[in-house]
């Protein structure tokens, strides 16, 4: 098939599955058009045989039938033949229509008359309806449209052109333009089906593509997430180790003048393990392991929280941050909600550099609108859909690391899906931006003041160390740096650690202590062993032996979301990496202190 002048050019792959639904569509209908043909054209000679009892009508008839049981028993095409293959068969189909058409064509010549005219009219209608109707079978495939509508129909126009006689030029006349009309019509309704042929593979393609970019793109997705995860636990496992060795030579210089550069390598670590800890909020939020409670919140304790947090890096960039007393209380998370705001409130601190930023809330008949607005370099309309995607930051192509990763704002949305706040923005590019939190109004409860609760303070992590501290730990770590720094943490703060680095080891610890009736007070067990154990089937094993007489705390480098459903379903306490030395102090002492009341 080749394209007319002004057509598309076709593709040899898509003209090929073109032709083969033609030929397909064609061959489909030919035992009922070749057995209609031949049943028309025996009905045809017995009449004239019975009206004229000529000779010729038989052998007509017997031409006629051999021509149409061969169209009619050779072999035809199927559905496995090849779409390389179509040509032959349009080619072979165009034959035998031809064929059937050639033998037909004679048959005028010899019934059409000056002196019947009945029988000439009754030919002329049978003929050309008969005709009309199998043309348009034949639409699909142009070649057989001509090689079986022109023999047929020339014969009967030039038996009637023959008579000379004016009823008769007129038919035959007649009959002339009932053949370029059918043509005209057949050659339009090729270019149709063929188009929307064309049109339908195009699109099935197109469809294809989209489901391969589809399916590509899940998979980029899914490395990433797989490439987030193993380098999040690889780089957790090192700086947990800094971390803990870190905090254990603070400790030791604290009163030596050395102890300044260890208070540098503290924060150095710190602001590391920040990094790591908003990544790991993306991968617990996507694995849906984040499960908010919902109650009444007061707002102004929230504010004084974020002030506490924020106030020092506000007075250190020289900006103002005011936060707004409300006395209103709203229905959220209260802990998700402080997470959601202070991401908006440090994104404003990092992209504010004169002036300052203002926190306020306002009531909106049953809900409550919390506004942070700054008076930073705002947002250019364009840029304004793409904020929120992850790891991407407005004018930072540097990539300065003061700015952090470009994850906070991909947060606040998870955030507002999952507590159902919407969030909305309005900024003028070198104006300042401000971000709305629409969130359900609520009542203060009775008997509680509508002032600042003197326990606002005490919501930020106590600092000190703790005093009910467990007296004998059993750690399972298989990273040796991790067992040193965590036994010289615990040593320093007067506690006996026996490390191990599996569950094997751990089972002979447990009946030494047994033995020597030194029981442990807690069990400390890393997710991840070696050989690719599982360390909390190992915890709770070991804990069960204990008949769960001491608590297990897990601490872990793993975010992928898979695991981390699993550890929130396993209902067992668990820590991080990198985990900050007054953190896990802090937990180990509500896990002691908690624990007989638990049991």
């Amino acid at each position: 098939m080749t394209p007319a002048a002004g057509e598309p050019f076709i593709h040899s792959d898509l003209d090929q599955r073109v032709l083969r639904e033609h030929v397909a569509s064609v061959y489909a209908s030919r035992r009922v058009s070749i057995s209609a043909h031949l049943c028309f054209a025996w009905a045809l000679g017995v009449a004239f045989y019975w009206q004229y009892g000529t000779q010729w009508a038989l052998f007509w008839l017997a031409l006629i039938t051999m021509v149409d049981l061969y169209a009619l028993f050779t072999l035809g095409w199927h559905a496995g033949i090849a779409a390389a293959d179509s040509r032959h068969w349009a080619r072979k189909y165009t034959r035998l229509v031809t064929m059937v058409s050639c033998a037909t064509a004679p048959a005028p010549m010899f019934v059409i008359s000056n002196d019947n005219l009945p029988i000439t009219a009754l030919l002329v209608v049978v003929i050309m309806s008969s005709w009309t109707r199998a043309m348009q079978a034949l639409w699909p495939l142009k070649p057989a449209l001509f090689g079986y509508g022109l023999p047929m129909m020339l014969g009967l126009i030039a038996a009637l052109a023959w008579q000379r006689d004016a009823l008769h030029v007129f038919l035959a006349a007649f009959g002339a333009a009932h053949l370029g009309l059918t043509l005209r019509t057949g050659i339009k309704q090729n270019r149709i089906l063929t188009d929307a042929l064309i049109l339908r593979f195009e699109h099935e393609a197109l469809a294809a593509r989209l489901g391969e970019q589809i399916a590509a793109t899940e998979r980029a997705s899914a490395e990433k997430t797989r490439f987030l995860g193993t380098a999040s636990h690889d780089l957790r496992q090192p700086l947990h180790a800094i971390a803990l060795f870190g905090a254990a030579l603070r400790n030791e210089l604290s009163d030596r003048p050395e102890g300044r550069n260890a208070e540098r390598l503290m924060r150095a670590v710190d602001a590391l393990g920040m990094s790591l800890d908003t990544m790991l909020d993306v991968s617990r939020l996507d694995a849906g392991v984040v499960t908010p409670v919902v109650r009444p919140v007061q707002l102004d304790a929230l504010f004084l929280r974020m002030n506490f947090t924020f106030g020092p890096s506000a007075e250190q960039k020289a900006l103002q941050l005011r936060v707004r007393a409300s006395r209103l209380w709203v229905r959220s998370d209260p802990e998700l909600l402080h997470r959601m705001l202070s991401n908006l409130v440090d994104n404003a601190l990092k992209y504010t550099a004169r002036g300052g930023v203002t926190v306020m809330a306002r009531e909106r008949g049953d809900a409550v609108w919390i506004e942070v607005r700054d008076s930073g370099m705002g947002i250019a309309p364009e840029q304004s859909g793409r904020i929120f995607e992850e790891f991407y930051q407005v004018g930072n192509p540097g990539r300065d690391r003061t700015r952090g990763l470009g994850i906070g704002l991909s947060i606040v949305q998870r955030l507002s899906r999952l507590l159902g706040h919407p969030v909305e923005l309005h900024s003028r590019f070198g104006r300042g931006t401000h971000f709305r939190v629409v969130v359900p109004r609520a009542e203060a409860p009775l008997g509680v003041a509508a002032s600042v609760p003197s326990e606002a303070a005490s919501q930020s992590p106590p600092a000190g160390v703790p005093a009910a501290l467990p007296r004998r730990v059993l750690l399972v770590d298989d990273e040796a740096d991790i067992r040193a720094a965590m036994a010289g943490l615990l040593h320093f703060h007067a506690i006996d650690v026996c490390t191990v680095a599996d569950e094997a080891g751990a089972e002979e610890e447990l009946a030494r202590a047994e033995a020597e009736r030194q029981p442990f007070d807690m069990l400390l067990c890393d997710y991840r062993l070696a050989d690719g154990a599982d360390g909390l089937d190992a915890g709770l094993r070991l804990q069960q032996r204990l008949d769960g007489r001491v608590p297990l705390l897990l601490v872990t480098g793993e975010t992928a979301p898979h695991r981390l459903q699993r550890v929130r379903e396993s209902g067992v306490p668990v820590l991080f990496k990198p985990v900050a030395a007054e953190k896990l102090l802090q937990t180990m002492s509500s896990l002691v202190s908690a624990w007989p009341a638990a049991r």
